[in-house]
């Protein structure tokens, strides 16, 4: 396999199938807004105006009209440096897709990742930090998930945290492993533990 590449920042793509190509190309995190629901969804836009609070974010959206309308909303949602980044107008259709997009144009899907990779490499760095990168087992066994209290230690975890208590399982493992460290998170868990 390819080796990836590591950026200073974490990137923000319109949807799955786009996170799933990018992912191919780098091993920073990714985050998917999916498409226009994100306006919908105030969890996950707490999400983003934190992490775009960081150092900063990369915005990777379609060359298409959509993709034009996602970014101009976003403006109005993310704090901070906010890096631009446009996927080349190409003409196309993706595999998955019957029909072209209204525009014609190929998504960040639909893009070679020799052309994701050198639009994303001026961000790119050879040791960046990175979050808890807690796992899905190790979560579980914590008792975040799977568990007949896990909703109510979630919940006290996103207090400790300070991250929005209404976040599913998944979209807290994933914010954790974007915003807290390691020892943050095993610090919370002893206090968990603790005062239960």
């Amino acid at each position: 396999m390819e080796e990836r590449i590591k950026l200073k920042y974490p990137v923000i793509v319109e949807g799955k199938y786009d996170k799933a190509k990018v992912s191919l190309a780098v091993s920073t995190p990714i985050i998917s807004l999916d498409g226009f629901s994100v306006f919908n969804n105030i969890e996950k836009q707490q999400l983003l105006k934190r992490l775009s609070r960081g150092d900063g974010i990369i915005l990777l959206t379609d060359s298409d009209r959509a993709g034009n309308f996602i970014r101009a909303k976003l403006k109005g949602i993310l704090k901070g440096n906010i890096y631009n980044v446009y996927a080349p107008a190409i003409l196309g259709k993706e595999r998955r897709k019957k029909q072209p997009s209204a525009d014609g144009l190929l998504g960040v899907e639909g893009i070679e990742l020799a052309t994701i990779k050198e639009l994303l490499m001026p961000f790119s760095v050879f040791d960046i930090p990175v979050g808890a990168n807690i796992s899905k087992t190790r979560f579980y066994t914590d008792g975040f998930s799977g568990g007949d209290n896990s909703s109510n230690r979630r919940k006290e975890l996103c207090k400790i945290l300070s991250l929005p208590e209404t976040l599913t399982s998944k979209a807290l493992l994933e914010a954790i492993n974007l915003l807290v460290t390691e020892e943050e998170y095993t610090s919370a868990v002893k206090r968990i533990n603790n005062e239960q």
